[in-house]
């Protein structure tokens, strides 16, 4: 890089707010002052060389902050966090500035070079790396302790004198956004770029997921819908559908993977450098030294980590998997209650009386999953995770295990103990589509509702003071700041998942299954999209090149998926009269063919590339060059060295 980060001056003339910093109220004057001053500082003073601005309310508090920065301090940013872009001859590379003029686009008097979630994402990184130098706590909070290397944003929110940061919503861009995105029905891809350009990879990741994935269950759906139509008791008729569902899920998530990568390398994502991790803002433990970085940082044993992970944790998952069983024998006296009263009225009322007991089953299994998580978020807190990492994949997992069990053990029960595919299908049925109805209100509708109800309220109280319709930047922060936090998509991915298991794990008993997932992902598409730009705060970006242990969740289930649909196939009739004399032939046939089934689908899930061959060489070449470049550097080096 010939400029250095001295030359950059800390105040320009076009103040672009993209980041918004609430303090509490009340915060002191000395901690606002040295807060801000931190942030303005020159790189080489350690502070972030950000603009800011105070943002003074209609009240007169200044609690509000507007941050942003110049278009060169977003350039070398770029350069910070190793944004890849697109270059003039349409490789991707690693952006420099020394380097500026061969990328695509690229102009000195071009602000739009970065996109706005770019900078966003850029402005975040600078905030999160503001570090404690001498500084032994924060001015003004003496009970706020730092030390040197401490993350200074990270203390302020655990401290509560930092309420909450969040990027602006750019007014102009979303409308156009939410026009080509869900601003009329029509039958088209969604558009990714666009979703990517405003949100970030992640969120338009999860949109060309949940895309692809309804398109990819619509042969399902399609073969389905005759099997139930026209053999609907003949389950001898479903070992075809079975076998065709197992050779699908394999495939579609190899193919996914191929179009991850396109996705990811069009947006430069699958390029970028994993970053060095830090300790998460929740991590705590006694001072001392990481031997990697040789920084200052809390450490806590992994010994007593592991001690509440196996000695609490650990139980306390096993008793929430007890009490779940015990919900599912309470329903299953429910299901024989329904049974007998309509043998003893048969009528109308009495026929629909028969799902009653599997949708208040769906209602509990709903309210005990979010309870649940919960619980969960909680112990994985206090197990004390350093690595955001590896709080996620302990969080996952727990949620995972819980989830599988309460919303399938039941199924399972009835498939292979109560050998009742009557009940198996009926339930199945309704514990499906009642799990979408729930998740579309509780997730979309409702928060939809409640925030449209507060942005009412506040449209009137500003028609009352203003004649001027337009938000003013003022009105706008003080709205987006009521809003609610998008945490993640998490709950998106987890919803996915459990509907791929209800399609794959018992198809050949319910062949509407997928015909049901496609008509619910063809809403959730919208509904998704509409919280996402009408709900919540806008999310700060966060670049990734894959959808991350969710591919592994998924291929899990579909390793399962296989087991499940061979045992169902030889517990049909037809399967079972070929071996009238021994059963213990069935039970080896079965597992034979299961055996060679999971044999096929290993077999094309290495024989299917991961990515496309036109990015591997992309990739070789990038690499080869990546070397050649480290060569020449070297023996420039010793060249010097030998003229000395």
């Amino acid at each position: 890089m010939v400029e250095s980060w001295s030359f950059l001056d800390t105040v320009e003339s076009n103040f672009r707010p993209l980041v918004v910093i609430e303090l509490a109220k009340g915060t002191k004057e000395e901690t606002i002052e040295w807060f801000t001053k931190r942030i303005v500082d020159k790189k080489a003073n350690g502070g972030a060389q950000l603009l800011i601005k105070p943002l003074v309310m209609e009240n007169g508090v200044e609690n509000i902050y507007l941050v942003g920065a110049s278009h060169l301090r977003l350039l070398l940013g770029a350069e910070t966090v190793g944004l890849v872009k697109e270059c003039s001859d349409n490789s991707m590379r690693t952006f420099t500035y020394s380097s500026r003029k061969t990328f695509k686009d690229f102009a000195d008097d071009n602000h739009n070079f970065l996109t706005m979630a770019e900078c966003q994402y850029i402005i975040k990184h600078e905030l999160e790396n503001l570090r404690a130098k001498n500084e032994k706590m924060i001015p003004g909070y003496p009970q706020a302790k730092l030390y040197p290397g401490k993350s200074i944003v990270r203390r302020l929110l655990t401290s509560g004198i930092l309420v909450q940061i969040f990027p602006l919503h750019d007014r102009e861009e979303l409308k156009k956004l939410r026009q080509s995105w869900y601003g009329r029905v029509k039958v088209g891809y969604q558009p990714l770029d666009d979703i990517r350009c405003y949100f970030g990879e992640t969120i338009a990741l999860y949109f060309g997921f949940l895309e692809y994935f309804t398109f990819a269950l619509i042969p399902m759906a399609v073969i389905g819908i005759p099997y139930y139509v026209f053999a609907w008791e003949d389950y001898d008729k479903y070992v075809m559908f079975a076998t065709f569902n197992l050779l699908w899920s394999t495939v579609i998530l190899e193919v996914w993977k191929r179009i991850c990568a396109i996705l990811t390398y069009h947006w430069g994502t699958l390029l970028m450098k994993r970053q060095f991790e830090e300790p998460r803002p929740g991590f705590h433990g006694v001072l001392g030294i990481n031997p990697v970085t040789g920084r200052e940082e809390p450490v806590y044993s992994s010994i007593k980590r592991q001690l509440r992970i196996y000695l609490v944790s650990l139980p306390f998952v096993c008793l929430c998997l007890y009490f779940s069983l015990y919900v599912m024998m309470i329903y299953f006296d429910l299901e024989q209650w329904a049974l007998d009263y309509h043998k003893e009225n048969e009528s109308n009322f009495s026929s629909l009386m028969l799902y009653v007991p599997s949708i208040i089953y769906a209602v509990v299994i709903e309210i005990m999953n979010r309870i649940y998580r919960y619980a969960a978020e909680f112990l994985t807190s206090w197990e004390n995770h350093r690595l955001e990492s590896s709080y996620q994949n302990h969080l996952i997992l727990k949620v995972l295990v819980f989830n599988f069990l309460n919303c399938f053990a039941s199924l399972f029960y009835i498939a292979f103990v109560l050998f009742d595919m009557k009940l198996l299908r009926q339930s199945l049925a309704t514990l499906l589509i009642t799990s979408q109805i729930l998740n579309q209100f509780a997730e979309s509708l409702l928060p939809y509702w409640l925030q449209k109800r507060y942005n009412r309220r506040m449209r009137k109280r500003v028609c009352s003071q203003k004649t001027d319709m337009d938000l003013s930047l003022a009105e706008q922060v003080n709205m987006e700041k009521e809003m609610g936090t998008y945490l993640g998509t998490f709950d998106d991915y987890l919803e996915l998942f459990l509907q791929f298991g209800y399609v794959s794990l018992f198809s050949c008993v319910y062949p509407l299954a997928a015909v049901f997932a496609v008509l619910n992902n063809v809403t959730e598409i919208y509904s998704d999209a509409l919280k996402m730009c009408r709900v919540y705060k806008r999310p700060f970006a966060e670049p990734t090149a894959n959808i991350g242990v969710w591919q592994l969740a998924f291929e899990t289930m579909s390793v399962i998926s296989v087991v499940t649909n061979c045992i169902l196939i030889g517990m049909s009739p037809q399967v079972d009269a070929l071996f009238p004399d021994s059963k213990m032939d069935l039970v080896l046939t079965v597992a034979l063919v299961e055996h060679l089934l999971l044999a096929v689908k290993f077999i094309m899930a290495f024989v299917i590339p991961d990515k496309p061959r036109d990015i591997q060489m992309k990739l070789a070449k990038l690499e080869f060059e990546s070397l050649e470049a480290l060569k020449q550097q070297q023996m420039k080096l010793a060249a010097e060295s030998l003229k000395e």
